[in-house]
């Protein structure tokens, strides 16, 4: 299955889901019908047993440049408000009510979504594209590649969960420098820092995204999916409660047929061949 619509070009093959923003003229911004796409896609691939990793990507030289605001503020055409093409104010709230529907559902299901998500990073990767680094499992960027909170150098406060992702991705300290002064940070001090899982020359970047790639495709994907669960919940959940959640994911993970494969491979000294159910 292949195909592109709307800036997000959608490729499923042996298990692994690929998800590549495809506006490389506008560093990859994604407007709200790509915010809802990617929703789409991804929900989607939480109920396809077939799907087993999802890859995030961009076209061309950039992951993401951030929310394309500009298309969002652009001058509304006279037969879109009406009003001869004067620019409409929004009524109070509009932003309140969309983030909801739009980033503020994206972030969290990249993250809560029972089954792991890779992103490959090249050139920039800011606003919600930086969003999307952090809430991935596994990361893996170009050395040179740039990421940008630029939420300060614009006038306003940020979204896409980075005021909570990046104090747990690099701490405090480094989270303020990065929200408050809009430092920019290199892909190879990311990986230094933890807001990435590793930072490789720009011409290796594909060869190490496929290694991971191919070995969460061949994993037991039901353990995976379920521990992916418990880091979520166990981000906020006290220690009697997520005990109760690891008993609950290892009731279920152990009525797997990879649980029985596991344990074949184990008594026969060999390598586990996982079909992900």
């Amino acid at each position: 299955m292949s195909g592109t619509a709307g800036g997000l070009e959608v490729s499923a093959e042996g298990g692994v889901l690929r998800l590549r923003l495809n506006r490389p003229d506008k560093r990859n911004a994604i407007d709200d019908a790509m915010m809802r796409q990617l929703i789409d896609e991804i929900e989607a691939a939480g109920q396809d047993e077939s799907v087993r990793v999802i890859v995030l990507s961009g076209a061309g030289e950039h992951f993401c440049g951030g929310a394309d605001i500009i298309a969002r503020n652009a001058k509304p055409s006279a037969s879109a408000n009406g009003n001869g093409g004067a620019a409409v104010r929004p009524r109070a709230g509009s932003i309140q009510r969309r983030l909801p529907t739009t980033a503020h559902r994206l972030i969290p299901l990249v993250q809560t979504v029972q089954t792991p998500v890779v992103c490959a990073v090249r050139g920039w990767a800011a606003g919600i594209g930086l969003a999307l680094a952090c809430a991935a499992d596994i990361t893996v960027t170009t050395a040179d590649a740039t990421f940008w909170a630029p939420f300060a150098d614009r006038g306003f406060t940020p979204d896409s969960g980075l005021s909570w992702l990046l104090q747990r991705r690099v701490g405090e300290v480094r989270a303020r420098r990065m929200l408050l002064l809009g430092e920019k940070v290199t892909g190879a001090d990311a990986a230094r820092w933890g807001l990435v899982d590793r930072a490789v020359p720009a011409t290796e970047l594909d060869g190490a995204v496929e290694e991971i790639v191919a070995e969460l495709a061949g994993a037991a994907t039901v353990a995976v999916g379920l521990t992916k669960w418990l880091l979520a919940a166990g981000a906020t959940a006290e220690l009697d409660d997520q005990l109760r959640n690891e008993a609950f994911a290892l009731e279920l993970s152990s009525r797997s047929e990879d649980f029985r494969e596991g344990l074949g491979a184990f008594r026969e000294k060999r390598r586990p061949r996982f079909s992900g159910r």
